[in-house]
């Protein structure tokens, strides 16, 4: 099996448990981000934590367990929020005090606030599903244009230094795939002012594109090609949802 195929595989699999759990909101979606957030932190950790050197024990794991207790529990978003930047204060000043470098502390950041930002803007309304579904069409169609596009016209790399498979040409394809399909999608829920989704979308996608040049620096800067092999033909969680 080509490692298209293994994408295209993986990617429908992975669209309909998301889009589920998502029409389902509730305790299953907390559930789902709780999940989220806990492989991205193993990901972002077994990525970035010395086999020699200072660490911080398990106290990061028994922190994010916090964390992922409260948002299923469902704290209000603003004690979450307070409670992410206590844990990652904690970590932090851990390791500042222990020599150990603060990845750490931003890992449990990264992976609390992914959780934490997806289980509040689905929240339990109607509004909050097609807020989540118009994230979900612009993020994925953006990705998807992006990569079609970059591989079918090529052109100029868009930052060679950190990601040298992307291009320009991916990077306006994308943009372009993520407007439409947001647009889309407000059509079909019956929105109004289109003009001011599709800046909204336009802004998402480009976004989504910084948040993957972030993901892939990040493993860069590890030494790492994905984040793990969780997910056949896509790599980790991490390279998913780095939108």
């Amino acid at each position: 099996m080509s490692n298209l195929q293994q994408r295209v595989i993986s990617a429908i699999v992975m669209a309909a448990v998301t889009l589920a759990l998502t029409w389902l909101g509730g305790l299953p979606f907390r559930l789902f981000c709780a999940a989220i957030a806990a492989l991205i932190f193993y990901e972002w950790t077994r990525m970035s934590r010395p086999e020699n050197g200072a660490t911080l024990g398990f106290l990061p794991e028994a922190l994010i367990l916090v964390f992922i207790g409260a948002l299923v529990a469902g704290l209000p978003a603003l004690w979450l929020l307070l409670l992410v930047a206590a844990i990652t204060a904690i970590v932090a000043v851990a390791a500042r005090l222990r020599g150990a470098a603060q990845w750490e502390a931003s890992g449990l950041a990264y992976a609390s606030l992914s959780g934490l930002s997806l289980a509040y803007l689905r929240g339990d309304s109607h509004s909050g599903l097609i807020a989540i579904l118009f994230l979900f069409a612009v993020v994925w169609a953006t990705d998807i244009a992006a990569y079609f596009v970059g591989r079918a016209v090529g052109g100029p790399k868009l930052a060679p230094s950190i990601s040298p498979g992307k291009t320009q040409s991916g990077a306006l394809g994308g943009a372009v795939g993520g407007i439409a399909a947001g647009l889309v999608l407000a059509i079909a829920a019956g929105a109004g002012n289109l003009t001011m989704l599709g800046l909204v979308a336009l802004a998402l996608s480009i976004v989504s594109q910084i948040g993957d040049l972030f993901e892939s620096w990040v493993k860069r800067r590890h030494g790492c090609k994905d984040s793990s092999n969780l997910i056949p033909g896509h790599g980790g969680v991490m390279d998913r949802v780095d939108g």
